[in-house]
């Protein structure tokens, strides 16, 4: 079995913690960051373009991918020794997070992910959009996990229809019968 855990600033470390005790002992492992193309784009123009007539430096955009793969490096040994494994593959992207994150797990059995949205109430807006893509297009199976404390149950929105609805029976009562084919509506369905 090949698990790889997805590691985000953020969430990495209760991605390791939850993920730790479910590895099979046997299986290969591997961490992965990917340093977020889009992230170094905005900052190499930003910079170029906030500093009126200061003159760009060459390779600005370069200097600081090359600062934020250290520090993606750096994450990657810290959760391989909280994860307490000598075997752990170290894997550091360069692209866009979703599409690369996606692509590496191409090998991989199960991809561990944590949610990265509003963590503070159950419920879909609990994941990020890079993450939502991973999910929907993951090539193997995903585990996904609270990178820290799980909200209450009551942090599920009420029903819009206040209360539990009875889910035996249709929301509107059933579908009435469909008329043979070329027989005309019946008045009340026209």
């Amino acid at each position: 079995m090949y698990v790889m855990l997805w590691l985000a600033e953020g969430t990495w470390e209760g991605c390791v913690d939850a993920a730790a005790p479910l590895i099979p002992g046997d299986a290969r492992v591997s961490l992965l960051y990917v340093v977020a193309e889009d992230v170094l784009d905005a900052a190499g123009a930003a910079a170029e373009g906030l500093m009126g007539r200061w003159r760009p430096r060459p390779g600005l955009t370069e200097q600081m991918a090359a600062e934020a793969t250290a520090s993606g490096e750096a994450l990657v040994a810290a959760a391989a020794g909280l994860l307490g494994r000598a075997d752990v593959g170290q894997v550091i992207r360069r692209g866009r997070v979703e599409r690369e994150v996606v692509q590496a797990a191409e090998a991989a059995d199960l991809l561990v992910a944590a949610r990265d949205g509003d963590r503070s109430r159950l419920g879909p807006h609990s994941l990020g959009p890079a993450t939502r893509f991973v999910v929907d297009h993951a090539p193997c199976a995903v585990l996904l996990v609270w990178p820290d404390e799980v909200p209450d149950i009551d942090s599920i929105p009420p029903h819009p229809e206040g209360g539990r609805r009875d889910h035996s029976a249709p929301p509107h009562g059933p579908h009435p019968p469909r008329p043979a084919h070329g027989e005309p509506l019946p008045p009340d369905r026209r």
